[in-house]
């Protein structure tokens, strides 16, 4: 039997670009007739920053498109609803395990979200990303907590997203304080 647990926060790897545009291509070519952008967030979003393996996408809409219209889209990809998970504006879709198989979607471990243009997440998302793309400190920082996190959650996926909500939300509202600071 083997006791080896994969890590759960990984260095950095370049391939998450790789991936991220990968699943960004899928969708892209899926709802080509709808107006959307799609974004990489996350921690597998900043160079040089340890992260779960977990590509972290928002597609984000405006008023002149319908979230019904890209929920349908999305269901031709094998994608379901799964509602906000408590928060408002970010829809989260997940991937029927009955879907037709896909070798991109199947293959990339990721979670996938639909936000409208104004939505409170998705510009968090985007301030949190950008500042700490630009501010090495705040990303070693960051990683540092990330780090200890993993280690108290002994690499326990679902003991750590508990332990993140905690030990991390202090270090969160503080980047992005200064990130909102820093854009006015």
């Amino acid at each position: 039997m083997n006791n080896t647990k994969e890590m759960l926060i990984q260095n950095y790897q370049p391939d998450w670009v790789y991936n991220f545009n990968s699943i960004k291509g899928v969708i892209k070519e899926a709802l080509w007739d709808i107006e959307i952008t799609i974004e990489h967030v996350g921690s597998t979003a900043v160079k040089d920053l340890a992260a779960k393996p977990i590509i972290d996408i928002d597609i984000v809409y405006d008023k002149n498109v319908s979230f019904a219209t890209i929920e349908r889209g999305l269901e031709k990809l094998g994608y379901y609803h799964n509602g906000d998970q408590g928060i408002k504006e970010r829809e989260a879709f997940k991937r029927k395990t009955t879907a037709t198989k896909h070798s991109v979607l199947d293959n990339i471990t990721h979670h996938l979200y639909v936000c409208p243009i104004h939505s409170r997440e998705l510009q968090r998302h985007i301030l949190f990303r950008d500042y700490l793309i630009k501010n090495a400190s705040e990303r070693e920082m960051y990683q540092k907590i990330k780090l200890e996190i993993a280690k108290k959650a002994n690499q326990d996926r679902k003991v750590y997203a508990k332990l993140k909500e905690t030990m991390a939300k202090e270090f969160i509202e503080s980047v992005l304080e200064k990130a909102r600071e820093e854009r006015t």
